[in-house]
């Protein structure tokens, strides 16, 4: 996945045509039973979004093999089921997202939800199915078993009570309120940053990146976590529902505390600057294998432009 010759353009589309062929490959067949359920998880996962998750899964792998070596064919294999199990998480944290019971939406990457599609109990059930089976990708990897034990704390932290889960919970309570930007930034730290950590720390675990280069991708990570939050409170100010796939203005007609609401729009845009520039001097260390994580962190930064 990671052909410096290619330029980012080429390389982010060859990579989401890739992470998709890998998760149809692992998502159940509809011709399994109960095969209604498993049409609600393909058409959950399949079809649609961005894959910057399994993307930077890609490149951090990519980042932390040692000069002028490539991945080996196990290492290939772990780093596409750690793609994989990445965007299987952040699908069903979607589809639970989406349910009437938290955002109540009905449109996701430009089709209906998935309850609206199907209904609410087989909406629930995807995801509740979607989220073993990335862990059970991980334990598939074909990789050291103490990476595998890593990879899969990393993520399941990264998604539980003290991650996504949590952070989804603190804002789910928040509406209506006036946060800090302390308060703010522990909440999409959790909820929208945990699992961007996450993708780029699996692909360091799965290519067995050296402890430098572990706190170059952590402290990259960081960042690159909170900028994505802060690049989607933009989005949904400036873009309209046609561009972002969902429903645009959702966070302000909830009432919801943003970057946006605390700091302005200009203000928002400054904090973006500043965390891209955190990430790519985080990335110096990595020399050009750090190439690919810092054009995703143009791109996510630069989503609005």
């Amino acid at each position: 996945m990671g052909a410096h010759q290619l330029d980012f353009a080429s390389w982010l589309s060859d990579c989401v045509q890739h992470v998709e062929e890998v998760l149809g490959s692992f998502l159940p067949d509809t011709s399994q039973t109960p095969s209604h359920l498993h049409e609600a998880m393909r058409y959950a996962v399949l079809g649609g979004g961005k894959r910057v998750r399994a993307a930077l899964v890609y490149a951090a792998g990519e980042a932390s093999l040692p000069p002028g070596t490539v991945a080996s064919s196990a290492q290939n294999i772990a780093l596409d089921h750690a793609a994989a199990a990445v965007e299987l998480i952040h699908a069903y944290s979607l589809v639970h997202d989406d349910l009437p019971c938290m955002d109540n939406d009905d449109l996701r990457r430009g089709r209906p939800t998935v309850h609206v599609q199907y209904n609410e109990a087989l909406a629930m059930l995807a995801g509740d199915a979607l989220q073993p089976l990335a862990f059970e990708l991980l334990a598939q990897m074909p990789i050291a078993p103490a990476l595998v034990v890593q990879a899969t704390e990393v993520l399941a932290r990264s998604a539980g009570s003290m991650g996504m889960a949590g952070g989804q919970a603190i804002d789910c309570l928040s509406v209506g309120l006036d946060l800090s930007r302390t308060e703010l930034e522990t909440m999409h730290a959790m909820k929208t940053g945990a699992m961007l950590q996450a993708s780029i720390l699996l692909g360091g675990i799965v290519a067995g990146a050296s402890s430098n280069i572990r706190a170059g991708l952590e402290r990259y990570a960081s960042a690159m976590g909170l900028a994505f939050q802060v690049a989607d409170d933009v989005l949904d100010v400036v873009a309209d529902t046609s561009v972002l796939g969902k429903t645009a203005g959702k966070d302000a007609a909830g009432n919801k505390p943003t970057y946006v609401s605390l700091l302005g729009l200009d203000g928002a845009r400054q904090l973006l600057e500043e965390l891209r520039a955190d990430a790519q001097e985080a990335l110096l260390p990595l020399g050009a294998g750090g190439t690919r994580l810092a054009e995703i962190a143009d791109y996510i930064v630069y989503r609005d432009r």
